[in-house]
């Protein structure tokens, strides 16, 4: 474990030395499984399936998710240090935490007994890789506009419409997507309705776009999804009751916000651990770069503001843990963090000098990765909207 360039002492959720033996485990899964073979998978666009597997193996994948449905029965403290040891090691792209901490929580919070039956067990081993499927090409932050609908047709809903930006989407053999089942209703009439891609792909109507080329976070694969009359059983409607997708989403959305907030402090910190370490060993007119006033006064600043940033990050998780984190503070974190992530990355970057944006460097792919923090999970000006109506 790298030693973390913050002195920030351990708040109260992470007192346990059960989390300190998971941590090291999870640290280590990284190293060994990821880490060698992460150039090939930013190559590739994509994670490949077996280490999903070897995830599950490991009990990394369903941290939070009750035992009888397969999972580790841990809680939010464990996802928390699984995004941290992610950052940490620089597996970016790999999208275990949208499967464990954004998608798995809809079927364990909402889904109906049978569904958490038919599909956690296999979230968990890492059999169904997972997708949630909100924006479209007209519709993101605005998640009332989108246009895919849903009509029942007997026992099956008939699905019509197309999604864009979707995480893990050339992947996913099972994606939470979000349908308007009744056009008239506004927010009421969305739902949320879960297509196994498997029964889908071969009976037409369903097909994945191109995995679409991207800024940074390079081996995440992100798609276009196309739905063309797909017929999906109305079995598979989470919770069984059409017309309560917004309340869902927007009941999980703090957390979702959060974990970016989360995922912003994890890089924020190897960033300036990585800098620290090649401005010191790094030359120019007769001493190292880490002997300018400029350098050191520069990662002062980072130092502080990503102290604040944790502790900050680290009071959301307590809430969070006490079903206490409410929409405008998850949104404070979000956004604050993300601006801060990018900000301070750049200034890192700006220390490597050339070698900064040279992509084999560390800090050239972080500074390419940071960026869609600010968008994705909802646009910082919309959250900062929604702190707006606090006030």
């Amino acid at each position: 474990m790298h030693e973390s360039p913050l002195n920030v002492p351990k708040s109260a959720w992470r007192q346990d030395e059960e989390l300190e033996i998971f941590a090291d485990a999870v640290g280590q899964f990284f190293e060994k499984e990821c880490a060698p073979h992460v150039p090939a998978w930013r190559k590739a666009g994509i994670v490949p399936r077996e280490i999903w597997k070897k995830a599950g193996e490991m009990g990394l994948l369903g941290a939070s998710v009750p035992e009888e449905y397969g999972g580790a029965g841990g809680d939010f403290r464990h996802e928390a240090i699984i995004i941290e040891q992610q950052q940490w090691k620089g597996i970016d792209g790999f999208g275990i935490t949208l499967h464990n901490a954004i998608i798995a929580p809809y079927i364990t919070a909402y889904g109906t007994e049978e569904q958490k039956q038919r599909w956690l067990p296999k979230i968990c081993s890492g059999d169904l890789v997972t997708a949630i499927a909100m924006t479209e090409p007209g519709a993101g932050s605005d998640l009332q506009g989108m246009k895919t609908t849903a009509k029942l047709d007997g026992d099956h809903y008939v699905i019509n419409g197309s999604k864009t930006f979707i995480s893990n989407g050339q992947t996913a053999d099972l994606i939470l997507l979000c349908v308007k089942t009744d056009p008239t209703k506004g927010a009421k009439g969305i739902s949320i309705i879960c297509v196994e891609t498997e029964a889908v792909e071969g009976a037409g109507g369903f097909r994945r776009g191109r995995n679409l080329d991207k800024v940074g976070q390079h081996a995440a694969d992100t798609s276009e999804l196309f739905f063309d009359d797909v017929r999906v059983p109305a079995a598979h409607l989470l919770g069984g009751e059409a017309g309560k997708g917004f309340v869902q989403l927007m009941q999980k959305l703090p957390q979702e916000r959060h974990i970016i907030g989360l995922q912003g402090v994890g890089m924020i910190e190897r960033a300036i651990h990585e800098t620290v370490n090649y401005v010191k060993g790094r030359k120019a007119f007769g001493q190292t770069i880490f002997d300018f006033q400029n350098t050191q006064f520069k990662l002062a600043e980072a130092k502080t503001e990503a102290t604040v940033a944790k502790v900050f990050a680290d009071h959301c998780t307590e809430l969070l843990l006490k079903e206490e984190l409410d929409a405008s503070t998850a949104s404070m974190s979000k956004y604050w963090i993300s601006d801060l992530q990018c900000k301070i990355i750049d200034e890192c970057l700006q220390l490597h000098g050339g070698f900064g944006y040279m992509d084999e460097y560390p800090i050239a792919q972080m500074y390419a990765d940071a960026r869609v923090q600010r968008i994705y999970g909802g646009a910082n000006e919309v959250m900062k909207m929604l702190i707006a109506r606090t006030l």
